[in-house]
């Protein structure tokens, strides 16, 4: 008998942005395999008997691999078990919720993917920040800050990026934060550029760091992951919204 999976985007850590489809999801689930930035007070309400797996991943510190954790979602649900696989944010964004949604498909085991409300745009939001608004900014980038913009692995054109307009949003960039304001820079975006960082969206942690493209490095130097860095002018609204 074959069960089946659900990849579900916990949103960006907030038990109460999760979608309705999610928490169906865990109501009728026979197993949880969650992530380490998935909203945990969720667990709380699994019925006892539910199956409880911690497959997060921490820098430099991961407790099973990609390849495992797909191996035993496609392993509980051809035991006829329902599956929530529980990640933080939205599945396809960054969520290695597509190369998890293809593992099903050659597995052959039935699965559907629940959309999550995604920290780069909901955590900005709650700071204040619209990542686009009439006026300011027309288009809004995400990207992946993990790898160093020098790093051949790197397939971000920064360049581009910093030649334009439009709002960038950066997730996992802590650490490389100081080489990317350096890359905007000397791609053409201006030292005066305001820069949010923020830690922690809607955790205990949360601290918003405001500054510019020249100062953002000394400014966020205590800031700890995870946190989404916005670029662009739209940074200046948070003035007067944060207030709101």
């Amino acid at each position: 008998m074959t069960g089946h999976v659900a990849i579900v985007g916990g949103g960006p850590g907030d038990p109460g942005l999760l979608t309705l489809r999610g928490f169906e999801l865990l109501e009728q689930a026979d197993v949880v395999l969650v992530d380490r930035l998935a909203p945990r007070a969720l667990l709380d309400g699994l019925r006892p008997d539910v199956e409880v797996v911690d497959v997060g991943k921490e820098p430099h510190r991961h407790r099973r691999s990609q390849r495992e954790i797909e191996e035993l979602m496609i392993d509980r649900a051809r035991r006829g078990l329902r599956v929530v696989r529980l990640k933080g944010g939205d599945p396809f964004v960054f969520g290695r919720g597509g190369e998890e949604a293809l593992a099903c498909a050659a597995a052959g085991v039935p699965y559907e993917v629940v959309p999550g409300v995604t920290s780069a745009i909901s955590v900005p939001a709650l700071a204040g920040i619209p990542v686009t608004h009439r006026g300011v900014a027309q288009e809004t980038s995400i990207v992946s800050g993990h790898a160093h913009p020098d790093d051949p692995a790197c397939t971000v054109d920064w360049d581009r990026l910093a030649a334009g307009t439009g709002t960038i949003v950066v997730l996992m960039g802590v650490t490389h934060l100081p080489a990317i304001a350096e890359r905007l820079v000397l791609g053409g975006r201006g030292t005066n550029t305001p820069v949010a960082v923020i830690q922690d969206g809607t955790g205990p942690a949360a601290r918003v760091v405001v500054a510019t493209l020249g100062t953002v490095t000394p400014a966020a130097a205590e800031v700890q992951p995870p946190a989404v860095i916005v670029v662009g002018d739209v940074v200046a609204l948070r003035q007067q919204l944060a207030a709101g």
